[in-house]
């Protein structure tokens, strides 16, 4: 491996990490959607740093070409991103399915009430009054 080779793999994996960091610290992504991210931001940064580590796994687990472990290993975080997501996504759709049901059993007390208050006060619930025709002088 040449020297820009290296050097590229270094900037492009502290480039995420501090993306991923900045991100977090602006709010714009949470630390538990953080972590997987993170992690292969930490993985990216330590192959870059000590390639032999990709080619010992590599070996370790039998397969031929160690680029295809990073893929592998890629693909996998992707996976893990995208399960996290849909879970987190199936979470909030269902509290937004409960919160709606409320908001609409709310808004049916809320008629409820003002035509019972209307219907006290002696007019219709639009207000107008139920006392005979108003003279207008």
């Amino acid at each position: 491996m040449n020297g820009v080779t290296y050097a590229f793999g270094i900037v492009a994996a502290l480039l995420v990490l501090v993306a991923i960091i900045e991100l977090m610290r602006k709010g714009t992504l949470r630390e538990r959607h953080a972590v997987w991210w993170f992690f292969g931001g930490l993985l990216a940064l330590v192959v870059a740093v000590f390639p032999q580590v990709l080619t010992a796994s590599a070996a370790l687990l039998g397969v031929a070409v160690p680029v295809n472990l990073s893929f592998f290993v890629a693909i996998g975080l992707l996976f893990l991103v995208s399960l996290q997501s849909g879970a987190e996504l199936t979470r909030i759709e269902s509290r937004m399915r409960d919160l709606s049901e409320q908001v609409a059993f709310s808004e049916q007390r809320v008629r409820v009430l003002e035509s019972e208050i209307a219907r006290q006060r002696g007019s219709d619930p639009d207000g107008q009054s139920n006392m005979g025709p108003e003279r207008h002088e």
